[in-house]
């Protein structure tokens, strides 16, 4: 088991009374400042998110700019998309492909790639989706092209979502082949469909252990018999949950059974409309009886072994 931080830079609007712009500032500084005290103190990863237009939930967008500015300021911690928005309205795969050499260089071979295709309508119509369903089939096409990109040859692809015509990607990735590939997971057909491909599985504790396990115990069962999208498999899962650090144990608890997460969970399902809503949260309301959180969305384990390239 490895451990690392999840990075989203969340920011609930009592933070952001009277002096929005310089609120935004400091939790941006704070979420590096984060990442360079893991990095000292061994952590093995830190991820960065990529989300757009969702107030209070997330304002890190230009999260490749975050990581290649993580990377000039830590030495040791692996550097991860969690994720990258692969969809073509959202990002052109060829920029991608070039965005993640790049960082893979300035880090050392440090980066992780993490792909998904997005778990907000806002998000995806903001860029001119209207059928969620439709990013499933562009991240088909586009997931295995990638590695096709990074080769040492010229480069060409004509599909549905988008066309390139013959082209010499750069650079080309510092490691050999390519930094290991992760899929962001929520369901059971997606954590099938990532062991098949022989890619990490990125979740979030969400659900209990017990529902989670079968889940897993799958990708395992799976990823052995993986025919990968990339030149290697990287058997691996990693999962976002919640902890809390501190000197004193007893502050730690106090402060842990005080934090009101309710306010940023009602975020979770008022924008991620993906995701399946509980009963308590109707359709459309994003308020909650629990006072806004200041709390880290940071921690999380990773399970598993990786072969191909460490």
């Amino acid at each position: 088991m490895e451990f690392g931080l999840f990075n989203s830079l969340y920011l609930p609007r009592h933070l952001t009374e009277g002096d929005a712009r310089g609120s935004e500032h400091s939790r941006l500084l704070d979420e590096i400042a984060l990442i360079k005290a893991a990095d000292r103190a061994g952590f093995k990863y830190a991820w960065a998110t990529e989300h757009h237009f969702l107030t209070e939930y997330s304002h890190l967008s230009a999260s490749e700019s975050f990581l290649a500015y993580a990377a000039a300021v830590t030495e040791r911690i692996h550097l991860g998309s969690g994720i990258f928005n692969i969809t073509p309205p959202v990002n052109h795969p060829v920029r991608v492909g070039e965005r993640v050499a790049m960082l893979d260089h300035l880090s050392g071979g440090r980066f992780e790639f993490g792909v998904g295709r997005g778990s907000s309508t806002t998000e995806q119509r903001g860029f001119g989706i209207e059928d969620p369903e439709r990013t499933r089939e562009m991240v088909d096409e586009v997931l295995p092209e990638f590695r096709r990109m990074w080769r040492d040859e010229e480069y060409s692809f004509d599909g549905r979502f988008f066309s390139v015509p013959p082209r010499n990607v750069l650079p080309k990735p510092y490691t050999k082949p390519h930094p290991p590939l992760w899929m962001a997971a929520g369901s059971p057909s997606t954590f099938e469909k990532a062991a098949r491909l022989g890619v990490g599985v990125l979740c979030f504790a969400m659900t209990a252990p017990e529902r989670l396990a079968p889940l897993i115990e799958t990708y395992k069962r799976l990823v052995e018999k993986a025919e990968p999208v990339g030149e290697y498999v990287n058997n691996n899962v990693m999962i976002t949950s919640q902890m809390l650090c501190l000197n004193d144990g007893q502050r730690a608890r106090e402060v842990a059974c005080n934090m009101t997460t309710g306010y940023q969970n009602s975020l979770v399902f008022r924008y991620l409309d993906t995701f399946p809503k509980p009963p308590v949260f109707p359709p459309g309301r994003s308020s909650s009886r629990s006072r806004p959180s200041t709390r880290w969305n940071s921690g999380f384990s990773r399970a598993g072994s990786s072969s191909g390239r460490r």
